[in-house]
């Protein structure tokens, strides 16, 4: 489930409908970051810090901020 979060990147087409600004994430840095979700380096994030992020740089600092406010 966390590649289904990850996956939905937030689009530029859809700022409308989400309220959120699209993201450019290049190929390399996707695949890159796929490849460490499937490998488990990312296993220790929650769920919800991979859903409508750019990145997975994007994704750990969102972690960061859920570990923050939970604390």
């Amino acid at each position: 489930r966390k590649i289904q979060r990850f996956l939905s990147q937030p689009f530029h087409v859809a700022e409308v409908f989400t309220g959120s600004p699209g993201k450019y994430v290049k190929l390399e840095d996707t695949i890159k970051a796929f490849e460490g979700i499937v490998a488990g380096e990312y296993d220790h994030l929650p769920e919800a810090a991979f859903y409508m992020v750019g990145g997975i740089d994007e994704a750990l600092e969102k972690a960061k901020k859920m570990a923050a406010e939970a604390a």
